[in-house]
């Protein structure tokens, strides 16, 4: 099956419309409408079969350090293996064209038990065309082999809908669909996606599948999605916290669905909370530079329209007896502890009033727990990378653990909170560690995630 730039042109538009284009749709619907991996059991030996991979890895000295990703993608690789397929595995690592996979490609070979070539220069950017020598070694390569195309992100057209806008649809239709065709024709006709991860708008992960015959979510992605994360739709308690303001439509989307009883705060997200609280219980807030108009180009400044919607979501949200908890103290950027940001001020982490108030909320949750209590935290509390501001995180890490042991299902949603605890904690502290935090947020949040959107468009065709 081809696709055209119409096709591609009303795909593109769906995307990037987001919830916008079916908001009626929730992660399961998404999830019940795309095929798994075992709908490809007919798929006769010696097939090439293209794996969108979850290769975005820094693979250490040793199978087990930087690699978990690769990992997670035996599942599949080894059911394709043991079916003949031939797998060309494909994505991107980093978000500079420059990085190549090479390391990558040889950890999964070391992975697997076998050997894992790397294929470069494997598109011309100019015609947009498969190489033809590519097409002859995936022809001549023997059953059960598997291969790794070089960085998606080398060519430029993985990323042209990164910034793209609607308008934007018509013209990047042909280009679009010119690639998905063109890898149809010449690398593979089946493709399974097993890159949790990969939740950009990248054209392998949403436009590929678009010329596919078969499309099948992969053993690992299935079983994250399919568990863990609806799991986590049905969280209790959230912990939610970092520099990114946008979270904040997240952590909104989640409270939408009407089990959330208490919000622990912390980060960008957190400095929007307790204005809105402040102005809604009538006391003074200060954010310090985060509220400057002078700051409106960094990460952390908190735009008067995320305040606006923190009130609501706070009016709302105490109306159905939810519990917000904010920060009573920051650490700033001598180190000392404030309780209040003055102008010039900037928070790097949370001071231990605030600590200590997040652990006797934690306290009030368990002894008030309800019947299969779940909990989801995601973030970190400061810029625990520099050691001066890692206290509030590293020392709410057990925090986690008592959880866990008083029977709540405790998951964290990757990126940066996992990263703390495998620094602060151990594994089993927590109930599961995703490794994916963008595509989780997406998962549990407002917008869906695009790839999810893109195989379930590929299936119904």
């Amino acid at each position: 099956m081809s696709t055209t730039s119409e096709q591609v042109e009303q795909l593109i538009t769906t995307l990037l419309a987001g919830r916008a284009a079916a908001p009626e749709l929730e992660l399961a619907d998404y999830l019940r409408a795309i095929p798994r991996l075992d709908s490809l059991a007919d798929v006769p030996a010696d097939t090439a079969v293209l794996v969108r991979g979850d290769v975005d890895a820094k693979p250490g000295k040793s199978i087990g350090e930087g690699d978990i990703r690769l990992r997670s993608m035996v599942g599949t690789l080894q059911y394709g293996i043991d079916k003949g397929w031939k797998q060309i595995v494909f994505g991107h690592i980093g978000r500079e064209k420059e990085k190549s996979l090479d390391k990558v490609a040889a950890r999964l070979g070391e992975i697997l038990k076998c050997d894992v070539p790397l294929v470069s220069n494997w598109l011309d950017e100019t015609s947009l065309t498969v190489r033809d020598e590519v097409a002859q070694r995936i022809k001549a390569a023997p059953p059960k082999s598997v291969l790794m195309l070089e960085n998606t992100r080398r060519y430029d057209i993985e990323r042209v809908l990164w910034k793209a806008k609607p308008a934007d649809a018509a013209k990047l239709a042909g280009p679009l669909a010119k690639l998905a065709n063109e890898l149809a024709a010449k690398v593979a006709r089946a493709y399974v996606n097993e890159a949790l991860s990969a939740g950009s708008l990248d054209a392998s992960s949403t436009i590929v599948p678009a010329a596919m015959d078969r499309v099948a979510l992969g053993r690992y992605v299935a079983a994250e999605f399919d568990g863990p994360m609806m799991r986590c739709l049905k969280a209790q308690l959230v912990i939610f916290s970092g520099l990114k303001i946008d979270k904040l439509d997240d952590l909104e989307a989640m409270i939408g669905r009407g089990t959330i009883r208490q919000v622990l705060a912390a980060g960008s997200l957190a400095m929007a909370l307790k204005k809105a609280i402040g102005e809604l219980d009538g006391k003074q807030a200060s954010l310090g530079v985060a509220e400057d108009p002078a700051h409106a180009d960094k990460p952390y400044y908190i735009p008067r329209e995320r305040v606006e919607q923190a009130k609501r979501m706070v009016s709302d949200g105490r109306s159905k007896g939810i519990d917000f908890v904010v920060p009573i103290d920051s650490v700033i950027g001598d180190g000392s502890v404030v309780e209040e940001l003055r102008a010039g001020q900037q928070q790097f982490d949370i001071g231990p009033k605030s600590l200590a108030l997040f652990e006797q909320k934690i306290g009030e949750f368990l002894a008030q727990k309800p019947q299969d209590a779940v909990a989801f935290h995601n973030g970190v509390f400061g810029m625990f990378e520099d050691s001066r501001f890692e206290n509030g995180t590293k020392n709410f890490m057990p925090q986690l653990k008592r959880m866990k042991d008083a029977g709540v299902e405790v998951y964290i949603g990757g990126g940066e909170g996992g990263t703390a605890l495998e620094k602060y904690g151990q594994p089993d502290w927590v109930t599961h560690t995703f490794t994916a935090g963008g595509t989780v947020l997406n998962a549990l949040g407002r917008e869906p995630v695009p790839y999810l959107v893109a195989l379930r468009l590929a299936a119904k065709q």
